[in-house]
Formats: C-alpha cells, sequence, structure tokens
C-alpha cells in the first residue's frame, strides 16, 4: 500500500459563485491551481479529483491526474469526510492516508501542506483539521430576541476551516467517535476560503501581491536612521507581503521594528545574501550603509531585483535604483537619485506645525540621533548650558532608543539645577519634540532634513567622516556646520553657538528653510520603487 493520497473535491453544484473552479483568480482558475498546489505534493497518479463536472475533468486529463466523475455528485452537509466516505472506503485499500484538500482555499501552497503533513505523522494523530481562533459573544435567537449563549462576556472559540484534513483511511468507521485523536492545524490568512464575491477579491488581492524584504542594519555604531528609513517605506506598502532582515549585529534594531509587529529573520552564522534569498523576495531593499560586491551579484545571479539606499559601495552598481538622498555629489541618473528632492518626511511630520520665527532663542534643542555613540549630547549640553542660563533659554534634550549614557545625562542634568532643562527618552514623537524650538544643535543625519521642514536653524556636528559628507547641513539650508564633532574644540562650539544667537543670522537661516519643501518627496520616491518591482529595469 501507498503512504498517501491527496483529493481535491471539485462539485461544480456546491460551488457559491457561478462556475467558480474553473474562473481564472489572478490569472489561474481554481481547479488547475488546486492541481498545481497538489503536485508539490504528490505524484500525479496519487492526486484524485472527485467531480460531478464534465468540464473539470477535462483540466485533470490535461494536468495528467485522476479524478472520479459522478454527475448526480452533490454534498447536502459540511461534514466533507461523511459527504465521502464511499469514495474514500475505496481508497483504503491503496493508500494507508488521505489528504482533502479544497480548491477554495487558493491561498494554501505546497509547503503549508507538507509542514500540516509532518505535523500529522510526529504527533501519531487519527486525523488533522485545519481551524482558526475566534473570539465572540454568542447569542441564541427566541422569540425575535437575543439571549446570552453562553454567561462569559466573551469567550474563545476553535472553527473549522475547510482548507485541508488528513485522515488514515482505516479509521473511516469510526470518524464519528470521540476516540479518534484529531491534531489541529491553526492557519492565519492562508486559510481564506472563498464563500462569495468579497473573499473572491480578498483572495485575488493576496496573491497578486509580491514579497519584498527590507535587510537593514541598526546598532550603536551607526545608529537607527536605516532602520526608521525602512519602517517608513514599509509603512507606506500595503499591497505587499514585507519581511525584515535583521544584519548579524542590528539587535537594537530587532528590538525597535518588533514593536511595529512586521515579520523579522535575523541573519544567523550564514552569508547575509543566504539569509535573504531564503525568503524567496521578489525585491529585496537594502539599507545597511554599503553594500558588498558578492552580496549584490548573489541577488542578481538569483534574479532578484534591489533597491539600495545611501549606498556608494561596490555592490551599489548592480542595484536596479539607488536612493542616496544624503548624498549630493553628483547629479542625479535614471538609475542613481541624490539630493534632498528623495529625502521622506515621517507622516508625523506632515500634520505638524512649522515654527514661525520669533525675536530671540526662547527652545534650543539638542538631539543626536538613536545611538549618539559618543554621547556627544552630554558634552554639547556642558558648553551651551551656562549660556542658556544666562539668557533664560529652556533646554530640550531628546535621545533615542540606543542611547547608552542615560544615567550618567540625567545625573548631570541634576547636577545642573536649572528646571528651564528636560530630557526626553526614546520618543515617537520626535515632531512635537521639534514644534516649538527656535534654534538646535544636531548630528548631521536625517534629522537635519527634519530640522529644515519645521524651519529651525541649527548647528550641525557630524559623528564621523562619512556623516559630514552630508552635504545638506550648510548655510544654504539654514545650518552651520561646525564639524566632526571629535575635532572641534569646546571653543569653537560655544563660538559659534554664539554667533546663532543673533538674530540677523537666525532669521537669514530660517528663510532659506523656508523656502524648502521635501512633502512631495515620498511620492515619488515611492513611485520609483513600485516601478522596480513592476518591471524588469527602472
Amino acid at each position: 500500500m501507498k503512504e498517501r493520497c491527496l483529493v481535491i473535491p471539485a462539485i461544480k453544484k456546491n460551488a457559491v459563485i457561478p462556475d467558480q473552479l474553473v474562473k481564472r483568480l489572478a490569472g489561474k482558475t481554481l481547479i488547475s491551481r488546486a492541481i498545481d498546489t497538489a503536485r508539490g505534493v504528490c505524484l500525479p497518479e496519487d492526486i484524485i479529483v472527485l467531480t460531478d463536472s464534465q468540464e473539470i475533468t477535462l483540466f485533470c486529463e490535461r494536468a495528467g491526474v485522476r479524478f472520479h466523475r459522478n454527475k448526480d455528485l452533490r454534498f447536502t452537509s459540511r461534514d466533507i469526510v461523511r459527504e465521502m466516505q464511499d469514495f474514500l472506503g475505496r481508497l483504503a485499500a491503496e493508500y494507508v492516508h488521505c489528504i482533502i484538500y479544497r480548491a477554495s482555499c487558493p491561498l494554501i501552497t505546497w509547503v503549508d501542506i507538507e509542514n500540516a503533513w509532518k505535523e500529522y505523522r510526529h504527533n501519531g494523530a487519527d486525523a488533522l483539521v485545519t481551524v482558526r481562533k475566534v473570539h465572540h459573544r454568542l447569542w441564541n435567537m427566541r422569540d425575535g430576541n437575543l439571549e446570552r449563549f453562553l454567561e462569559k462576556k466573551e469567550h474563545p472559540f476553535v472553527v473549522e476551516n475547510r482548507a485541508l484534513i488528513m485522515l488514515k483511511l482505516a479509521l473511516l468507521p469510526d470518524w464519528d467517535k470521540q476516540h479518534i485523536r484529531i491534531l489541529p492545524c491553526f492557519l492565519n490568512e492562508q486559510g481564506i476560503e472563498i464563500q462569495g464575491y468579497q473573499d473572491w477579491w480578498i483572495c485575488e488581492r493576496l496573491l497578486q501581491r509580491r514579497h519584498i524584504v527590507f535587510v537593514v542594519a541598526g546598532f550603536p555604531a551607526i545608529g537607527m536612521g536605516h532602520v526608521f528609513r525602512a519602517l517608513m517605506m514599509a509603512h507606506e506598502i500595503v499591497n505587499h507581503k514585507i519581511t525584515f532582515v535583521c544584519t548579524r549585529e542590528s539587535e537594537l534594531a530587532v528590538e525597535n521594528i518588533a514593536e511595529r509587529d512586521y515579520p523579522i529573520v535575523r541573519q544567523g552564522d550564514e552569508p547575509l545574501e543566504e539569509t535573504v534569498l531564503h525568503l524567496r523576495p521578489d525585491l529585496v531593499i537594502n539599507d545597511f550603509l554599503n553594500t558588498p560586491l558578492t552580496y549584490m551579484q548573489a541577488l542578481s545571479s538569483a534574479g532578484i531585483r534591489a533597491i539600495n539606499f545611501e549606498d556608494d559601495g561596490e555592490g551599489a552598481s548592480l542595484a536596479a535604483l539607488v536612493i542616496n538622498a544624503l548624498y549630493e555629489a553628483g547629479a542625479s541618473t535614471e538609475r542613481v537619485r541624490t539630493g534632498p528632492s528623495y529625502f521622506c518626511l515621517r507622516d508625523e511630520f506632515l500634520e505638524a506645525k512649522r515654527n514661525e520665527l520669533r525675536d530671540g532663542v526662547r527652545t534650543l534643542l539638542i538631539t543626536f540621533g538613536g545611538t549618539d555613540q559618543y554621547d556627544c549630547t552630554h558634552r554639547v549640553l556642558a558648553i551651551v548650558a551656562p549660556i542658556c542660563r544666562a539668557y533664560g533659554i529652556r533646554v530640550r534634550i531628546v535621545v533615542g532608543p540606543g542611547y547608552a549614557h542615560k544615567e550618567s545625562l540625567a545625573a548631570f542634568v541634576k547636577e545642573l539645577e536649572n528646571p528651564l532643562i528636560e530630557c526626553t527618552w526614546a520618543t515617537n514623537i520626535m515632531s512635537r519634540m521639534m514644534e516649538g524650538a527656535d534654534l538646535a544643535i544636531s548630528s548631521a543625519g536625517r534629522t537635519v532634513y527634519e530640522l529644515a521642514h519645521m524651519r529651525i536653524p541649527a548647528l550641525v556636528l557630524a559623528h564621523h567622516e562619512r556623516e559630514a559628507r552630508h552635504s545638506f547641513a550648510r548655510p544654504k539650508n539654514g545650518f552651520a556646520f561646525v564639524g566632526i564633532m571629535q575635532k572641534v574644540s569646546d571653543t569653537r562650539i560655544r563660538n559659534m553657538f554664539l554667533a546663532m544667537l543673533k538674530q540677523t543670522r537666525r532669521a537669514r537661516f530660517w528663510q532659506r528653510q523656508n523656502n524648502l519643501d521635501f512633502v512631495p518627496n515620498k511620492a515619488r520616491v515611492i513611485a520609483l520603487m513600485e516601478r522596480v518591482l513592476e518591471a524588469d529595469e527602472v
């Protein structure tokens, strides 16, 4: 006897949509899709389609699978095993186990069936039924009124999803008996069953989705800018499946992405390209500094297109699209887009109140990104705190989720005994922190674009040489670039801060920022990304 067969019930009379089994869903008929899925599990001679339709038998013949036709066949209950008992009983002489797979659940893949089979066999169950868990309050109808079915306000129920049933054929006579051990197989969205036109529409949209993998890095040495940008882009993509891959050292990135409930895969000991290719993506979006040539070659060889952000590494030449918003060197081309026209504002800034120019500096914002590895915040505060006290300037300090010096900074702020100094740790509403600020001191990353949008002139100190190349943070855009933090003296920082307190200079910088507009950029970048996803070439 053979170990297993797979049966596809295809009863035309039981269709909820006219001719649904032979209608094209996302380019392929339901019955053809089901047969293709089944062929990933069993050999053609072990696949049997049970049908009442001569048209469906033609599909079976052309696909090379077995079929059994009974023109009078109709199911009158939802207990499909009982409905098929005589037919299954005949298969019991040929097979030990049977997999019943419904064509009306088109999101099920052969991988889902194989995974369910492994669970079924591993647990030694007599049968397996796909189910989903729901939470509902149940009511009875009596004389036109509702009465509680259960006393509890809400009760979890497990309801059958008719995608799959697996069973030992020898136990068919005992199917209704309590001693039969039935294993539950929980399905998520792939378990949607077509029971009407709305389900058809949903399944078609889900089948047309592509798989987009964001590969990001985020740890103290490089900050969290890559993660924040990738999350912003992922938030705009609603029609496709999203998965995040975090590089081996990016534990901080994992923590932040997990809070947004996106699926995350961590790179293990294997090369990054193995982690990514295992996910079988349709498009890879890389946001982790310079991409290695070997990594990009692996993607290219697998036929996977890539979009790279802030990448001037060797691998950038193999990307379908490179977006370097923070680098203005060189003119944009069809494949490489550079400059502030491609910087994307987070949604929270679109509704934020941009600052008016006020007489004098009343509030100073100090922020150095998500990690501030060298604790620039503490050093800058120590330099400007006496000046702010003398001028009565309120100091608003914002540090990110990766800031490792929180205790020492808190102790220093307490030591200053200045009620006008306040600290905010790892805020999710940076736009609110920028509202009402007249001047800022910041690093040279993406924050300077947000400051420009909010019309906040600023002193800018780069964390390192790479960040110093972000040439947007210059006087033409309303910024006084001080230099690389480790290479400038306290005296230079103090003198430039005093210079920025002058109203004439600050007003001039404010006006330059007032002329900038980043609002349309995100739609422009998303459109470019969609072009890459939909075409072989940009």
